[in-house]
């Protein structure tokens, strides 16, 4: 009886390790099709901002305006988003992962803009921060037992606020608006970035305790890398704003 006893509690604890596993597989592979994208990202807005030739397919260089091209690849990642987020039913594992890089490419050309815009240093020291306070943000969102699901509604709603903030400051071009949008956008983001690892990590255990069917793995896996790397940048992008110097 004894040995029954201990075969049986061997054989729930190998069972544990597997789930636990097959959680921390999903995890690893949201991370690391995050830091592809981040990558292929880098590697767009690097060759385009210095590659003259490149960038006047997306720019007029007689008017300084973007041309038609330009105006495509400046918008195309909002339709790349909702492509991925509204038919992620209908899409296939292999065509969401070729959306989600085409996706990082053309974000990547956009961002060419920006290093143009701004001095190579104050890129290079709001992208280290970005990257600071997404991991203290991550690691927290990990570990942390606290429920986050209603910070992460509060989140949500201040997060409209900025769009429809953004959107007023369009016509408005108020630069104490802009500023105070920037502080609540870095703040907003840097908290969805905890909020959205904890809901990732929860997705992970609903796989291992087949809650959520194991095919739909790769797929969540890519949509979650999607999450956080949306969190990344506009973290970066809103500390760019705020902190950024511009070139003479």
């Amino acid at each position: 009886m004894d040995n029954f006893n201990q075969n049986s509690s061997f054989f729930t604890t190998q069972e544990q390790a597997a789930s636990q596993t097959v959680a921390r597989s999903f995890m690893a592979n949201v991370f690391m099709w995050m830091f592809v994208a981040l990558g292929i990202s880098a590697v767009f807005a690097f060759l385009f901002s210095n590659n003259l030739s490149l960038l006047s397919y997306l720019i007029s260089f007689e008017t300084g305006k973007l041309n038609i091209l330009g105006w495509i690849v400046m918008f195309a990642p909002l339709g790349f988003v909702l492509l991925m987020s509204f038919a992620y039913s209908r899409l296939s594992a292999p065509m969401l992962t070729l959306l989600f890089m085409l996706y990082a490419a053309i974000n990547g050309i956009s961002f060419s803009f920006i290093l143009l815009a701004y001095t190579a240093n104050s890129v290079l020291g709001c992208f280290l921060s970005a990257s600071a306070m997404f991991g203290v943000m991550a690691v927290m969102g990990y570990t942390t037992k606290k429920d986050l699901t209603s910070f992460g509604r509060i989140l949500m709603m201040a997060l409209i606020g900025i769009v429809i903030a953004m959107l007023i400051n369009m016509f408005l071009k108020s630069d104490t608006m802009g500023y105070v949008i920037s502080i609540i956008g870095v703040m907003v983001f840097t908290g969805l970035t905890a909020y959205d690892v904890q809901k990732l990590k929860r997705i992970g255990a609903g796989i291992e305790y087949g809650d959520v069917p194991a095919s739909e793995g790769k797929k969540l896996s890519i949509l979650g890398a999607l999450t956080l790397y949306l969190d990344f940048i506009n973290i970066f992008l809103f500390l760019l704003r705020l902190f950024g110097s511009r070139r003479d």
